[in-house]
């Protein structure tokens, strides 16, 4: 009798490799922090970027590189390394007000989302966007980008969300399913990203603070502050959001991107809705529209009621520093409340395909993975602080590196590590322990106000590399969830993004976080010279001919 083949699952490999991987990690970094090795503060961010290169595992790589960093610390000792990972980095962070409410507040915000979508009112909102006159292809891929700004409040919600409802219309309209990837993938971690209410915010605003934490800064210079003074400066983000709204109004379809959409144009509209197609919206608009003003109304009269004092007359500086608040956690989860309160009280409970407490849970679930992520990032984060890790790296650059160049040096790393391991939260928490603090270890004499514009051009290029992973990147989650949503194969997606992610991230670099680093002018004036020269590019390359 023949011999049965192993399956390739029950190979001893790729067991054997990860344990002596483990073994390695734990020899190098015990001889390390024994041996007090010069270069062991770098050692855990080579760990965990070299981890997920290797395995793609995101949530493995952050803890692998996080115990290395307690193994330097405790001189190779394993279990003091485990317990001083829970009880010296987890637990402050867990004990503190942004991050604890970061994590509630990410949850709401989750279910929140689910609710809306199984609510059927943003559908509703497409369907009444696409019915009217004038080009049917361009109505509808107006309404896909309005969908998708309107859902601000998550990323891979957005993805989800906007391609379910867009999908069963994209063929209708003679719009390519690749081209509907690209229009939901742009518009999922771009608004997210700058978006002062969203999944995302909770996360920046706690690495932000946590490097502010790391040089002594953070009395002077506020989380939220940082954060709106970076939004100007993203400039990736902005110049995705241009380029999308151009490729709409002239028709420009670069590269693999032209073949899909002259053969869309080419098929006739189908006669009946596809298998899997939703079903017809049977939500109100109301039942949409009312919970996001809600929300955004909420939390912005919330900080406004909470921090003004006196309440009137209105300035725009009451606003700064009400943003500029220590107590946004608790103002972010007050909105929030408020917002998933309206949406239950609106919910259509007799014709929605699940009750709200259902559909609220599933989008709790949704977010669960992704924030066990965060929590290993803020322990790495933590253990970079308590080896000195940016301290180490400006030493090294001091006087060989000149900080100007800092923004386009971080985005172009950050692009790189999206790029190749697929995770925004993973490069924000890989990145920004070590960037943002070199702002002012580089230059020690530069007082913290005085260094704000580098500041801000620096936590901007960190989230915009993270976004450029998100958009193109084959090992995205956003990616992936983008193309199965919308109903085309993964590499598909990615071939036909990558040209408009390409010229996205070249404007960026070259028209903006450049000159941002130097000061050579204001950030308005990149965000217009980046977005001419986009309008230029566009007219220059053909632009798709119809079949």
């Amino acid at each position: 009798m023949a011999s049965k083949r192993i399956p390739r699952s029950y190979s001893l490999r790729r067991p054997l490799a990860w344990v002596g991987g483990l073994v390695g990690v734990w020899i190098v970094s015990g001889w390390m922090g024994s041996a007090e090795f010069g270069w062991a503060p770098v050692w855990p961010p080579v760990v965990a970027l070299g981890a997920i290169l290797l395995s793609r595992r995101v949530l493995f790589s952050l803890a692998l590189g996080g115990l290395a960093g307690a193994l330097v610390l405790s001189e190779g000792d394993l279990g003091h390394a485990v317990l001083s990972i829970f009880y010296n980095h987890l637990r402050p962070a867990l004990q503190s007000p942004w991050k604890a409410g970061a994590l509630v507040f990410t949850l709401l915000l989750g279910g929140f989302a689910a609710i809306l979508e199984a609510g059927g009112g943003l559908r509703r909102l497409l369907e009444k966007w696409t019915h009217g006159s004038g080009d049917v292809r361009r109505r509808f891929q107006w309404s896909t980008v309005g969908l998708g700004t309107i859902c601000f409040f998550d990323g891979l919600a957005n993805s989800v969300l906007v391609g379910r409802v867009c999908r069963s219309l994209a063929d209708s309209s003679r719009v390519a399913r690749v081209k509907l990837a690209y229009l939901v993938d742009s518009t999922s971690s771009s608004v997210a990203s700058v978006a002062f209410i969203s999944t995302w915010i909770a996360t920046q605003l706690t690495l932000i603070d946590d490097a502010l934490v790391t040089v002594g800064v953070r009395d002077e210079l506020a989380p939220y502050g940082v954060f709106f003074g970076s939004i100007p400066l993203n400039f990736y983000v902005w110049f995705t959001l241009a380029l999308l709204l151009l490729s709409i109004a002239f028709d420009w379809n670069p590269g693999p991107m032209r073949r899909f959409e002259r053969t869309a144009r080419a098929a006739p509209p189908p006669a009946l809705p596809r298998k899997g197609s939703p079903a017809p919206a049977t939500g109100s608009l109301a039942s949409a529209l009312v919970p996001l003003a809600v929300l955004v109304v909420g939390i912005m009269a919330t900080f406004y009621v909470w921090e003004a004092r006196p309440l009137w007359p209105f300035t725009f500086e009451k606003v700064a520093l009400a943003f500029s608040s220590g107590d946004g956690p608790y103002i972010l989860l007050t909105g929030s409340v408020l917002g998933l309160i309206a949406a239950i009280a609106l919910y259509p409970r007799a014709t929605a395909p699940v009750p709200a407490p259902a559909a609220f849970l599933q989008g709790v679930r949704t977010l669960l993975l992704p924030l066990t992520v965060l929590l290993f990032a803020w322990i790495l984060g933590s253990v970079l602080r308590d080896l000195g890790t940016a301290r180490f790296i400006a030493q090294v650059l001091e006087g060989s590196f000149d900080p100007r160049w800092l923004p386009a040096a971080v985005f172009l790393t950050g692009v790189a590590i999206s790029f190749t391991t697929g995770t925004s939260w993973g490069t924000m928490g890989l990145l920004m322990p070590i960037a943002l603090p070199l702002v002012f270890l580089l230059q020690p004499e530069v007082a913290a106000t005085a260094a704000l514009p580098l500041v801000y051009a620096v936590v901007a290029a960190v989230f915009a590399g993270a976004v450029f992973g998100d958009h193109c990147s084959p090992f995205s989650d956003t990616t992936l969830v983008s193309s199965v949503t919308c109903g085309v194969r993964p590499l598909d997606h990615v071939r036909t993004q990558l040209p408009y992610a390409l010229t996205a991230a070249g404007t960026a670099l070259i028209v903006g976080f450049i000159p941002a680093g130097f000061g050579w002018w204001p950030a308005w004036l990149s965000l217009l010279g980046g977005v001419g020269l986009l309008a230029v590019l566009v007219k220059a390359v053909p632009r798709t001919a119809d079949p």
